[in-house]
């Protein structure tokens, strides 16, 4: 079979429409928007139509948009510019033990600065828990930080309760939500959860990769976290790719169109790649909440008396490109700490692996992933101390 990609969590395969669509600002339009020039409005007005696809997929005004140049730098001028704007109104900020990286790394940073940092517990499907987020809000609270769809195993946030418990609560904070696993995954309406600041990204949707967004709600203060040349927006100084935004709306489009048909088939591969699973190999264990209530593309599975590492090494050599379960930290050979805040083990940790489907999967890649990965299961186990101790004791 051709190459089989399973790895939608990291990145995603550009659409080709949405290659056709930056083509044209790579090659003849590759003007900045500037005034007074017809080049320049003309690429202007076609970032104001980039913008507003993008905002009306989450229900935003375009003025809300700011494109940077990854969800992570949208995520470090989220919290570094909203905190430095805000600092004056308390030094408090809360996020849980489950975030992303992005949102952990900062608060640390902050932590360092002077800030009082909350890390909220997780239950053993990676949902927060709410009774700490109520305890912990306080009037000097001025950042609450969650991640909308875990990025290790897909469990969904309660953002609008998230929100309820904050507007009830003696504390003005403003509430920032990583999106970056669930854009374009799930329906999102800014206004009806009550989201402040929200980051997203091209590439994991079948844009181009060096592209994401920060959503700002009017009216919510964000100080810059760069200086420099103000060409395209006063948040992100300097330059930003045309192309790559184009390509940015066009997967947006894409993305968009057919919605709820294009999920249910990821969906309905999912489910299908769990029940192959679970038919096929024995000793497998779901990783996160179950599938009705977790990210559509995400599944989380462990394989006990195994390394993932060595899953994924030996599935690589059959041309499939899959994650494991730790692979924030699979450099390090470290057990993954959404995991282990879960109450896994490091067994656990070790043994699982990510598979993140897309609507470029087909049943047959299915079938043939499973095929692969039951014999490889097979022969991991039958060279595994472990594996081989447990039958020997039953």
């Amino acid at each position: 079979m051709e190459p089989i990609y399973m790895n939608n969590c990291i990145t995603s395969q550009p659409a080709p429409e949405v290659v056709e669509a930056m083509l044209p600002f790579l090659k003849n339009k590759f003007h900045f928007p500037e005034n007074f020039i017809r080049t320049g409005t003309e690429r202007a007005n076609e970032l104001s139509i980039f913008k507003q696809i993008i905002a009306e997929s989450v229900k935003a005004p375009a003025a809300g948009i700011h494109f940077t140049a990854s969800g992570t730098e949208a995520n470090n001028l989220a919290i570094k510019g909203y905190l430095e704007a805000n600092a004056h109104r308390g030094k408090h900020i809360i996020c849980s033990v489950v975030d992303y990286p992005d949102i952990l790394t900062n608060a640390a940073y902050f932590e360092e600065k002077g800030f009082e940092v909350s890390y909220l517990s997780s239950d053993e499907y990676a949902f927060i828990d709410l009774d700490e987020l109520q305890e912990e809000l306080r009037a000097d609270t001025i950042l609450v930080m969650t991640t909308l769809a875990n990025h290790t195993v897909g469990t969904i946030q309660d953002v609008k309760t998230i929100k309820r418990l904050i507007d009830e609560s003696e504390s003005q904070a403003a509430l920032l939500v990583d999106a970056c696993q669930a854009y374009g995954r799930i329906a999102i309406d800014v206004d009806d959860l009550g989201i402040d600041l929200m980051s997203i990204s091209a590439h994991k949707i079948h844009g181009p990769q060096g592209i994401g967004a920060l959503y700002i709600r009017p009216g919510t203060s964000v100080a810059p976290t760069k200086h420099g040349v103000n060409r395209m927006d006063p948040l992100s100084t300097g330059s930003l790719s045309i192309a790559n935004i184009a390509g940015f709306a066009k997967a947006v489009e894409l993305a968009f169109t057919d919605f709820d048909e294009n999920i249910k088939y990821i969906r309905d591969l999912r489910l299908y790649l769990f029940e192959s699973i679970e038919r096929k190999i024995e000793f497998t264990m779901l990783n996160g909440a179950p599938c009705e209530n977790r990210i559509a593309h995400n599944l989380n599975v462990s394989f006990d008396f195994i390394e993932g590492e060595a899953i994924l090494m030996m599935m690589d050599q059959y041309g499939i490109n899959v994650a494991t379960g730790s692979a924030c930290f699979s450099e390090g050979l470290q057990a993954n700490y959404v995991m282990m805040a879960m109450g896994r083990n490091h067994e656990q940790s070790h043994s699982s692996m990510k598979f993140t489907l897309s609507r470029y999967n087909t049943r047959q890649e299915i079938d043939y992933v499973v095929e692969k990965l039951a014999e490889i299961v097979t022969e991991l186990r039958r060279r595994s101390p472990l594996y081989l101790d447990y039958i020997e004791k039953n």
